[in-house]
């Protein structure tokens, strides 16, 4: 055959699916119905009718015929030329060479420092509370009436008078709550603080409170109604930022445990091989 005959059996387009936006519509309308769920339920019928035209559109370009778009198909001489192959190879470093490592961090903390640094964060913020009970409201129990108020019905509707009082109940689960908390936030520290770039336990110490105290803030509400009716925010945040410095201080000045990812898969395992003599 020759070059003419060659050249003449080219196809002169491409047929391509032609380009369409309905599926970006019919996306977009989705997440208005999930977004109205948590807002508005105008939002959600506003989602339905935007996917059910995106959707509708979506089938009209497929069904009864599928729309193509022609590309033309350029001759050889106008082509781009064909990748050239190098005979250089790249060299890759192997797992544990020149500090190379999989996984981030290259150590942690161990979990018993979490828990001493929730302890010791929890008392400072305690200690805090209590401060404000007494500048505030002229006793230490009001700020522990508050927090006990979550599981206690009774004081949930207590007036301002009841709350400045002692509870024995309320005292004994505002204590179990507080050193509860104390300790799990503290673990989660133990694991988060190595995370951060350089001075981790500062970031952490503020960062992270203000991701909780924007969390308590929207749900409040559900847990805790009488905190969440005489809770004093400037306050709340001063606590929740002194407890996350000092947690996240005596978290980073703990000893560092190497992990084990450049250990080989049966030293993991703890799997032991017998040696030969």
């Amino acid at each position: 055959m020759s070059e003419n005959e060659k050249k003449s059996d080219l196809p002169s387009h491409i047929d391509l699916p032609a380009p369409t936006m309905w599926p970006m519509v019919t996306a977009f309308g989705i997440a208005l119905m999930a977004a109205g769920l948590v807002t508005n339920l105008a939002v959600s019928a506003t989602g339905l009718a935007i996917a059910l035209a995106g959707a509708i559109g979506w089938w009209r370009d497929v069904l009864p015929s599928e729309k193509h778009e022609h590309v033309p198909v350029l001759p050889p001489g106008e082509r781009a030329l064909s990748v050239q192959h190098s005979p250089a190879t790249v060299e890759y470093l192997r797992l544990g060479e020149m500090g190379h490592r999989v996984r981030i961090p290259a150590e942690i903390h161990p979990y018993s420092s979490g828990i001493k640094a929730g302890l010791a964060g929890g008392a400072v913020m305690a200690g805090l509370a209590i401060l404000y009970g007494v500048v505030k409201q002229g006793s230490i129990w009001y700020p522990v009436n508050l927090m006990a108020a979550a599981g206690v019905a009774s004081l949930s509707d207590a007036s301002l008078e009841q709350l400045r009082a002692f509870h024995a109940v309320g005292f004994g689960v505002a204590l179990v709550f507080h050193v509860i908390l104390s300790v799990l936030i503290g673990l989660v520290y133990a694991v988060l603080v190595p995370m951060f770039p350089r001075r981790g336990w500062f970031w952490a110490g503020i960062v992270t409170p203000l991701f909780w105290t924007g969390l308590f803030h929207a749900t409040a509400r559900l847990i805790n109604p009488a905190l969440e009716a005489r809770v004093d925010w400037p306050w709340f945040v001063i606590c929740q930022v002194a407890f996350g410095l000092v947690t996240g201080y005596i978290v980073a000045r703990s000893e560092s445990i190497e992990t084990r990812q450049t250990w080989p898969l049966a030293a993991r395992a703890g799997i032991h091989s017998a040696q030969k003599e």
